[in-house]
C-alpha cells in the first residue's frame, strides 16, 4: 500500500525476490540474481536510491543485448599472499565485487592486508557495500571503481573522468561503524537530472558547461557539459576533487589493466563491453596498535556530542544518515520507493514475466 500519494513501500523480501527474478528471465543464473539483489537493496536501504532498484533496468538490458555474461565465476590471472589481479570476465558487477572483497578479506586475515584489483567489470553498486563486508568480519574495508567519463577536469572542457566513488568503512565495538561512501564529483548527475526535469537552477559548482565553465544551468550541463570535481571550480578546491577522481583511476583502471579514462565507454551505451576497473582492500586492524574498536568509538562520539551550529541538526559521522535511513525503513516495514519507480520496474518485469512487487499492507 502506498504510504503517501508519491511513496509506495516494499518490503525488503520482496523487492529481492523481483530482483533475482528480473536477473533470471533476463538470462542471468539464480547465484548472480541473488548477488546483485543484495546489493542494489542495500542501496535502497541505505537511503542511496541512485544506485539500488533505480539501476536493475540497466543490468536487465545488459544481460538481454548480451553485452554482460549473466553466469560464470570471475578468474584469478595473479596472485601473492596480500594480493590478487582478477579478471571480472565480463560478468555483472556486484558479482565480480562480492567475489573479490571476500577474496581480499581471506587475504588480510592470512597477511594484514588483502588488496585485490578487478579488470573487465561492470557497474557494482554503491562502492560503501564492499566495505561493509569486511567491516561484518572485523576488517578496515576499502573499495574503489572507475567509471563512465561524466566530469570535466579542472581547467578542461572534455569529459575524461568518471564519478569514481570511494568507500572506507571501520569497525567499532559496536554496530556503529564508520562508513563513508562518496563519489569524487559534487553531486551525482541524477541530481541535475532533477533539477533539469523541475526546470530550477542549481547551485554552483555541481557542473559546468560545453566551455568547461561552471554553470547553475542544468540543461548546459546535459547538452555538452558535464559534471565538476568535489569542490567545484579551481578556486574552491576543485582540484583536490580531481586529484582524488585521478587516484581513483590510477588504483582502479591503471593498476588492473582495465579501460581508463576517456576509453570507458560512455555512459547508457552497449555497443561495446564496460570492461570497468576496480579496487578491493581489507585490512586488519589487530595488526596494528591495540584497542582500534575502541579507541575509533571513542572518536566518533567525541564527534557526535559536538554542539551543533544549528540545534535542530545533530552533528553527525559518516555512516550515521545510513543508519538513520534503515531505522525508518524498518519502522515502516519496508523501503519508501517513488510510486513511478515502483510502477516503471513491474512493468518492465511483466516484459520478462516477472511477477509485480507487492507492497506493506
Amino acid at each position: 500500500m502506498a504510504s503517501s500519494s508519491s511513496t509506495t513501500c516494499v518490503p525488503l523480501g520482496n523487492v529481492k525476490s523481483f530482483i533475482i527474478n528480473c536477473i533470471r528471465n533476463a538470462g542471468g543464473s539464480e547465484i548472480h540474481g541473488k548477488d546483485i539483489a543484495e546489493v542494489l537493496v542495500s542501496a535502497d536501504y541505505r537511503g542511496h536510491f541512485s544506485h539500488g532498484l533505480n539501476r536493475l533496468a540497466m543490468y536487465v538490458n545488459d544481460l538481454q543485448s548480451g553485452i554482460t555474461i549473466g553466469d560464470g565465476v570471475p578468474t584469478i590471472e595473479k596472485e601473492s599472499e596480500a594480493t590478487a589481479l582478477v579478471n571480472g570476465n565480463n560478468l555483472l558487477g556486484a558479482v565480480i565485487g562480492k567475489y573479490c572483497m571476500k577474496l581480499a578479506i581471506e587475504k588480510a586475515k592470512k597477511a594484514g592486508v588483502g588488496w585485490v584489483a578487478a579488470r573487465n567489470s561492470n557497474h557494482y553498486g554503491i562502492a560503501g557495500y564492499y566495505g561493509l563486508m569486511a567491516a561484518e568480519q572485523g576488517l578496515i574495508g576499502m573499495s574503489m571503481t572507475n567509471t563512465s567519463p561524466l566530469v570535466l577536469g579542472t581547467r578542461a572542457k572534455e569529459c575524461t573522468l568518471g564519478t569514481n566513488p570511494i568507500a572506507f568503512v571501520s569497525p567499532t565495538t559496536s554496530s556503529d561503524n564508520f562508513a563513508l561512501d562518496m563519489a569524487t564529483t559534487t553531486v551525482a548527475l541524477g541530481k541535475i537530472e532533477v533539477q533539469h526535469r523541475k526546470g530550477e537552477k542549481m547551485p554552483k559548482g555541481w557542473g559546468a558547461d560545453a566551455n568547461g565553465e561552471e554553470t547553475d544551468d542544468p540543461q548546459k550541463v546535459i547538452n555538452g557539459g558535464g559534471l565538476l570535481p568535489l569542490g567545484g571550480a579551481e578556486e574552491s578546491g576543485g582540484y583536490k576533487g580531481y586529484g582524488l577522481a585521478m587516484m581513483v583511476e590510477v588504483l582502479c583502471g591503471i593498476l588492473s589493466g582495465s579501460q581508463y579514462g576517456a576509453n570507458i565507454r560512455k555512459w547508457g551505451t552497449t555497443e561495446r563491453t564496460a570492461d570497468l576497473g576496480q579496487c578491493f582492500i581489507a585490512v586488519d586492524p589487530s595488526k596494528f596498535f591495540p584497542g582500534f574498536e575502541g579507541r575509533l568509538e571513542d572518536f566518533l562520539q567525541i564527534q557526535r556530542n559536538l554542539e551543533p551550529s544549528d540545534p535542530s541538526k545533530p552533528v553527525l559521522v559518516a555512516g550515521d544518515p545510513e543508519r538513520i535511513h534503515m531505522k525508518k525503513c524498518d519502522d515502516m516495514g519496508g523501503i519508501p520507493y517513488p510510486s513511478q519507480v515502483v510502477d516503471f520496474m513491474n512493468k518492465m518485469g511483466e516484459k520478462i514475466n516477472v511477477e509485480a512487487m507487492k507492497s506493506v499492507d
